[in-house]
């Protein structure tokens, strides 16, 4: 038999322990490699490798190639390779006759250094697809799970990590939390997005992004929703500002919101802490489609709204005071309720017939800078009469705006009611 030790031969061990090791080939899937790679070079040499006999055992690094010959009468000998002339099958045993078949070992060293070498590059090419084949086939069934993998390098536009098996993820800076800082051998978790595998060869793309990663940090958190005790409906995201989870308890004995929060926070938090202090705002899932927009605004009261159920548009009346927080700042609250009842949203104030109309600062959005808008807001005026109610001191004072924005957004405001 021909082992690896033998001079001259390939030294299975050396050359294929690895892969069954770090590569995670099983058993079978290695000899069936080994086989289809001896007879492909076999039949390189020979034109045929029909009648070769491969037994590949590659725990030892042992194997034995047998060359089956069909016996034939000495005039008529034709072809080396596939036939044994009479005399000489009976050399090895005198009951040979002719027809019959003649099975020999053969040493894969005789064969010749080219066929040594063509083994190992078949060998190579072999083993190279079947780990590409083996990542893909992986990770196309981990599509929107999390994973753990360790940070190898930083790039511009994206990271690249390892799993624990060594294999290559990619983090694009797209899918990345704004506050995401990361450093070589950190760990990070995140969702696997998708996986491509474009000319066989696989790319894994991981996102913290995705609103599917913060569904399943919520299952990992909440138990109620692992066990199908309580479903997430849905999920809006604006990455590392704030979200809002739409959920819904088929019990009614279990309070959702309740149940994701945890007590005093505590479910909630660690997976504020993982999306960067990403705030979270839990309002209960409602088939009635008014009732959902009105919990999805929250913390504002909605007083009443006007439903377009073919547009899915809906024009939405509060009181004064609530608007700005219907909005949000920045608009994030009347955004997040868009994406979270997939209806577009028209706020509208409430007036009182003795009171003269008024105007919000968000409606000024196209006049005035929105961090401008901001300064006022913090502050608390909302309204354009209640910033032209103080007086042109005041605000400097109390916004810490230079001079001339100020003057501008006078002008701007004045001419509001000046036109009307």
């Amino acid at each position: 038999m021909a082992t690896a030790k033998d001079k001259n031969t390939p030294n299975l061990v050396d050359m294929f322990t690895e892969f069954k090791e770090s590569k995670n080939i099983d058993r079978s899937t290695l000899i069936s490699v080994l086989e289809e790679s001896f007879h492909s070079v076999i039949a390189k040499m020979y034109g045929t490798d029909e009648n070769y006999d491969v037994i590949v055992n590659p725990d030892k690094g042992d194997f034995e190639i047998y060359r089956n010959r069909e016996v034939v009468a000495d005039e008529d000998f034709e072809d080396e390779n596939t036939q044994i002339r009479l005399s000489d099958a009976r050399q090895i045993d005198e009951d040979y006759e002719e027809g019959e078949e003649v099975s020999e070992e053969v040493k894969f060293s005789d064969f010749g250094r080219r066929a040594i070498l063509t083994l190992r590059q078949t060998l190579a090419a072999k083993i190279l697809e079947l780990e590409k084949d083996s990542l893909y086939n992986k990770y196309k069934d981990k599509v929107g799970t999390i994973i753990t993998a360790e940070v190898y390098q930083i790039w511009k536009k994206e990271l690249l990590l390892l799993d624990d098996e060594g294999n290559e993820l990619l983090l694009p800076k797209t899918e990345q939390i704004p506050g995401d800082y990361f450093r070589k051998g950190e760990t990070v978790r995140a969702v696997v997005l998708r996986v491509d595998n474009e000319n066989n060869n696989p790319k894994i793309y991981l996102s913290r992004t995705a609103p599917t990663f913060l569904q399943r940090l919520l299952e990992q958190e909440v138990p109620e929703i692992n066990d199908g005790l309580i479903t997430v409906r849905r999920i809006a995201r604006i990455p590392g500002e704030r979200a809002k989870i739409a959920v819904e308890s088929y019990d009614d004995r279990i309070d959702p919101v309740g149940a994701c929060v945890g007590v005093k926070g505590s479910r909630i938090h660690g997976i504020v802490r993982e999306l960067r202090n990403e705030n979270i705002d839990v309002v209960n899932f409602s088939s009635n489609i008014e009732i959902f927009i009105k919990r999805a605004l929250r913390p504002a009261e909605v007083s009443t709204l006007s439903l377009d159920t073919e547009n899915h548009k809906v024009e939405v009346y509060l009181k004064p005071e609530e608007v700005s927080r219907a909005i949000g700042k920045g608009g994030t609250n009347i955004k997040l309720a868009s994406m979270l009842t997939e209806y577009t949203i028209d706020v509208f104030r409430e007036i009182d017939d003795n009171q003269e109309e008024d105007v919000y600062l968000e409606e000024f959005a196209d006049d005035i800078d929105q961090w401008i808008i901001d300064q006022f807001l913090n502050v608390g005026l909302d309204t354009a009469k209640s910033v032209l109610a103080c007086s042109r001191s005041e605000l400097i004072r109390k916004t810490d705006l230079e001079e001339d924005t100020i003057d501008n957004v006078l002008d701007i405001l004045s001419a509001e009611f000046e036109e009307n």
